[in-house]
């Protein structure tokens, strides 16, 4: 596992907290120095703040996961919905605003951990598969993505949320449902989670469509392509 944070102490309380959980956990304070890490260690996930030294953590998402995919956590100082959409654009998975508790770092760390094995059990059930909604096509082997033709790249967690939508055409999925089946929360219905939930929403429509996902207001999202 690695951690990207530029402020020692906050990395080093984050680090003594996953290595007390008995993950093997190193060390990085800046932009470039994260980017070679995650080259030479190849963490199982990465734990990434947004405002680093050399480049920040947005440009580091961006070069990490252009060589290869891998869960990302991201801490930002700030709340505001703009930099939540451009991390989850970048491939991070999640984010946790500062200040955050250990114990809801360790929970995400570990809901990340678990999503990303059960999408990799679930990939070899579905070997072969190929979901065909209207002019939406999913090849859920190659993990690609085209709408009337045109492909999509979305990012691990953006193709996950799909999925679960496209195996359940036009069902109505609340939003603490997709946080427990989709991003495997043991506890759903936070703030921070829901909203988590309407980012990589607006990610999905601005990528493949407007039209795509139907809002259900008070309750959650339904997808609305024709089967």
């Amino acid at each position: 596992m690695l951690v990207v944070e530029d402020d020692v102490t906050i990395a080093e309380s984050i680090a003594a907290r996953l290595r007390a959980e008995g993950f093997s956990v190193d060390l990085a304070h800046d932009g470039p120095s994260g980017v070679e890490a995650d080259a030479e260690r190849e963490p199982d996930l990465v734990v990434l703040d947004v405002m680093l030294p050399g480049f920040d953590g947005l440009e580091v998402c961006r070069r990490i996961q252009a060589r290869r995919p891998v869960p990302v956590l991201m801490l930002t100082a700030r709340s505001d919905e703009t930099d939540m959409l451009i991390g989850l654009g970048v491939g991070a998975d999640d984010y946790l605003t500062k200040p955050f508790s250990m114990r809801v770092l360790s929970a995400r760390v570990h809901a990340l951990l678990r999503r990303v094995e059960r999408s990799a059990r679930a990939e070899g059930e579905d070997a072969g598969t190929k979901i065909v909604l209207g002019d939406l096509e999913i090849d859920v082997d190659q993990r690609r993505v085209t709408r009337a033709g045109t492909q999509a790249q979305l990012t691990p967690i953006e193709f996950d949320l799909l999925v679960h939508f496209a195996k359940r055409p036009r069902a109505v999925q609340p939003r603490e449902r997709l946080l427990s089946e989709v991003w495997d929360w043991d506890v759903a219905g936070t703030g921070s989670g829901t909203r988590a939930v309407d980012s990589h929403i607006k990610a999905l429509r601005r990528k493949l469509g407007a039209d795509l996902i139907r809002t259900v207001h008070g309750v959650g999202y339904a997808l609305e392509v024709g089967s």
